[in-house]
């Protein structure tokens, strides 16, 4: 194995004597494992086979030694980049695919293109670079402000009263409180003699691990924090030093009057004094309310969405989803202001949505021709409607691999992957020759044990869900729930297969000529997750404003009432079967 010495990693270890350098080096050269930001199913919507090309893909930080960043990231997935990067052990280094690195992390150690090639090529030259440079003499600490909490003391009584520094409350005198920037604050009427202590000390503590449990952006290892956080509380109770506002912060429980409540002279409450006045839970207990976040990079959910749940106990009794990546856009009376030619914009729409670029790329088609008064030409509907179902083949498959990942079924993602890379790009002779294994990948869903008593019930739609669209609102006449989705799933995929049989070869949508019109124009497209709505204005050939309705902005709403008193797992298994899509939700 050469070096190749145009190329360092920047997450070296400390070096060791040279013998068990050498050693260590190329043994993790040749066990390269990588965290993929924003997650796999968008290395495997842009045709990356990252294990074909060299590397096993983790699921955690702390098992990984690189990071590969799929395309640009957004600002607040940049800050979970880091985050991420914090956490994996060293030596560590980044491959960025696409994009530029975002400015909270180091610049990549190497760079490649949206290519298979150049992905295996990238890996064998990264695998040189650690063989030979793992470890340094004096290897550089990594550090980003996103790392940092950003403190501010508050008054327990007057929440408005914020200031940068310790001190006492100007309206009531009482000692101001410690909280990260952002928090919530208690207002409770009862005060704790040593709540200021200990909030410093608790403060500091996290401050010392912060780049084991950094923030709210990690995946797995947020739901171990989760599982230590309640140790800890537990521990609390046991000794007696409960701090009844720190165990509500952040959290709104109701207008509970705690003026009853007798801590004596010790400042000590039981756990039925603390727990009292909570709702209780579907097995009757009372206990803490933990408000948890997953993701925006945790198995199983698409990456780049963020969950927040509040946990009582192991049940779910709210939550909400918001996306950290998807788009922003206004019509020309809220003030946006384009001026971007067409071909441009086709490029803009169809990249700005990693998991459907085919669909979206032919709504802008539409949308743009219809400016013209461009009718359908049969010589592009058949091969254009051919490479929309390829897609939603695809796009289904990539679902069923996520799907896999959240259950722990290997074999699902296995297959499921296998043919999703094999079809997105297949002719229509081959997608006929794949219509076996897919048949074949159904059948064996259908006798897979526990699978249906896994999603059977999961995920019921609530009564009064409305814009709902695509599989989700087609499975809601067969049952509405996780299972039923499943099943919808498979069977369009074989109505695809069908479907394109029928067309022409499958081609990727390409705009007409329309010359320099001026005008509006409106578009449909039934998008894998549901139709996606277009309407855009043009000036002279310019697109000037545009907006977008896609079925992700509505269903990412119906994830409060699908978690709400469900237990951890079933309320996660509930918002993977919705397939979101974060890209597609429009704010």
């Amino acid at each position: 194995m050469t070096s190749d010495p145009s190329i360092t990693a920047t997450g070296t270890r400390q070096k060791r004597s040279s013998v068990l350098q050498k050693l260590v080096s190329r043994a993790l050269a040749r066990n390269l494992s990588c965290l993929i930001v924003p997650g796999p199913e968008v290395a495997l919507a842009h045709g990356l086979d990252v294990k074909a090309a060299g590397m096993r893909i983790s699921s955690t930080p702390r098992d990984a030694g690189v990071l590969l960043i799929i395309g640009g990231l957004s600002e607040k997935m940049g800050d979970a980049a880091a985050v991420l990067y914090a956490q994996m052990p060293r030596p560590r280094a980044i491959l960025m695919v696409g994009g530029q690195t975002p400015s909270t992390l180091p610049d990549a150690d190497i760079s490649a293109g949206f290519s298979q090639e150049e992905l295996t090529e990238a890996i064998g030259r990264l695998q040189r670079a650690l063989a030979e440079g793992a470890f340094a003499a004096s290897p550089e600490d990594f550090d980003s402000s996103v790392l940092h909490a950003s403190i501010e003391y508050v008054c327990p009584m007057h929440p408005e009263v914020v200031e940068d520094e310790p001190g006492s409350c100007p309206k009531c005198g009482m000692d101001l409180v410690a909280r990260e920037a952002g928090e919530s604050t208690p207002e409770h009427g009862h005060e704790h003699e040593n709540h200021h202590d200990h909030e410093h000390h608790e403060h500091e503590h996290e401050h010392e691990h912060e780049h084991e449990h950094e923030h709210e952006h990690c995946h797995d290892d947020e739901h171990h924090g989760h599982q230590g956080h309640q140790d800890h509380e537990h521990e609390k109770h046991e000794h007696g030093d409960h701090d009844h506002e720190d165990e509500h912060a952040g959290h709104d429980h109701g207008e509970h009057d705690h003026s009853g409540h007798d801590h004596g002279g010790s400042g000590f409450m039981s756990m039925i004094e603390v727990t009292k006045d909570l709702p209780r839970s579907a097995d009757g207990l009372q206990m803490d309310w933990l408000e948890v976040p997953f993701g925006p990079v945790f198995p199983g959910l698409p990456g780049g969405l963020k969950l927040t749940l509040t946990l009582d106990g192991d049940g779910v009794t709210e939550g909400q989803a918001m996306s950290l990546v998807g788009m922003s856009t206004a019509g020309e009376d809220e003030g946006m202001d384009m001026d971007m030619d067409v071909e441009t914009f086709l490029e803009h729409l169809s990249t700005a949505m990693p998991l459907a670029p085919v669909s979206y790329r032919l709504l802008a088609c539409l949308a743009i021709e219809r400016v013209a008064g461009l009718e359908d030409d049969p010589a592009t509907a058949g091969p254009r409607a051919a490479a929309l179902e390829r897609e939603r083949i695809a796009s289904h498959l990539g679902w069923l691999a996520q799907l896999g990942r959240q259950l722990g079924f290997a074999w699902l993602t296995e297959r499921a992957s296998t043919l999703q890379l094999e079809i997105q790009s297949a002719s229509r002779e081959r997608l006929t020759e794949l219509e076996p294994a897919l048949r074949a990948l159904a059948a064996r869903l259908g006798r897979t044990p526990l699978l249906e008593s896994r999603l059977r019930g999961i995920g019921m739609l609530p009564p009064d869900s409305t814009e709902l669209r695509g599989p989700i609102v087609r499975a809601a006449d067969e049952g509405g729930d996780a299972w039923a989705r499943l099943w919808q799933r498979l069977s369009e995929i074989s109505a695809s297969l069908d479907l394109i049989k029928e067309a022409e070869e499958p081609r990727l949508p390409a705009l007409r000529n329309i010359g320099h019109v001026s005008g509006t124009g409106e578009a449909t497209v039934d998008t894998p997750r549901g139709e996606a709505r277009l309407s855009l204005k043009l000036e002279r050939g310019q697109v000037k404003s545009y907006r977008l309705d896609t079925a992700c902005s509505h269903h990412i709403g119906l994830v409060a009432g699908l978690v709400e008193g469900r237990e951890l797992g079933d309320a996660l298994v509930a918002v993977g079967s919705l397939d979101l899509s974060p890209w597609e939700v429009i704010s």
